[in-house]
């Protein structure tokens, strides 16, 4: 009931009707819960990740018109194809208003183990694959006048866990980057919006690297027992509504980000003795 009660507000309330909006990481978790609620709320849409396939199933399952959903795979990894993937996206309506930086990939493995090509691949991915995108749309913005970039960090974009070195170093360089990018172009029309998501129930666990880039195939409890997808898609679109620069998604684990910052060193020791995998 809440979150019919929330999506009825979102519709109400929020300004998405005919706003262009593209979405990476949409055929999964948080990225398709953005895209039905979008559609719901009568967006234009263009949604991507690797699986065509699985971006028209999601394309299949939004109730409202689909020729508003157009749909452009691609692979964040290869970094050298995204500004063509930019150009080719702008096309399709001649703008886009906001950009949602929803893809990327989880880990779980310790710094020791873990090969260097796999650090390489979460950073490719998860930093440089949203930087690239980013800069590709960013002049287009400017000289439209107007323009959101939505970043998807994470919690531990704000501090370490166990498990998670290259992770949370790819969603830190995330909040750096674009902290300082908002503090050049704020007199250009351009929001950036950084959204720290914490234990969201969709399958980024399960899809997450091990140490030899192996898939790792469970569900951590910690994720089994957080928000719904649906809810949390919500939440990041009253942010970007609202135009945050920040907003911290989640339940009791959100409080971290407070603890660290005023009392590290327990943290720190909390950290260490608590099951975070």
């Amino acid at each position: 009931m809440q979150i019919e009660l929330q999506q009825i507000y979102l519709l109400q309330t929020m300004d998405f009707k005919n706003k262009i909006v593209w979405i990476t990481g949409a055929s999964s978790g948080i990225g398709e819960a953005l895209v039905y609620e979008l559609n719901e709320a009568g967006a234009k849409l263009i949604v991507s990740s690797r699986r065509a396939d699985a971006l028209y199933n999601v394309k299949q399952k939004c109730k409202k018109n689909a020729l508003d959903i157009h749909v452009l795979p691609l692979d964040l990894e290869q970094t050298e194809t995204l500004f063509a993937k930019a150009n080719d996206a702008w096309k399709i309506y001649g703008r886009i208003d906001i950009l949602i930086n929803a893809g990327g990939i989880s880990q779980r493995s310790e710094v020791l183990d873990t090969l260097l090509a796999v650090e390489q691949k979460i950073m490719n991915i998860n930093f440089w694959g949203t930087v690239s995108l980013s800069k590709a749309l960013l002049p287009k913005m400017i000289v439209q006048g107007n323009g959101n970039l939505v970043i998807l960090s994470s919690l531990v974009g704000k501090f370490g866990t166990q498990f998670r070195s290259t992770y949370s170093a790819s969603k830190h360089a995330l909040q750096g980057y674009f902290d300082s990018l908002r503090s050049e172009v704020f007199d250009k029309g351009i929001s950036i919006n950084i959204i720290c998501p914490g234990f969201i129930k969709t399958n980024v666990t399960v899809n997450s690297v091990t140490a030899s880039g192996d898939k790792y195939g469970k569900m951590d409890q910690n994720q089994e027992d957080g928000m719904s997808a649906q809810n949390c898609a919500i939440k990041i679109l009253e942010a970007i509504d609202k135009n945050k620069e920040e907003v911290l998604i989640g339940g009791k684990e959100t409080y971290g980000v407070y603890l660290k910052r005023m009392f590290p060193k327990y943290f720190s020791k909390m950290i260490r003795k608590r099951k975070v995998v």
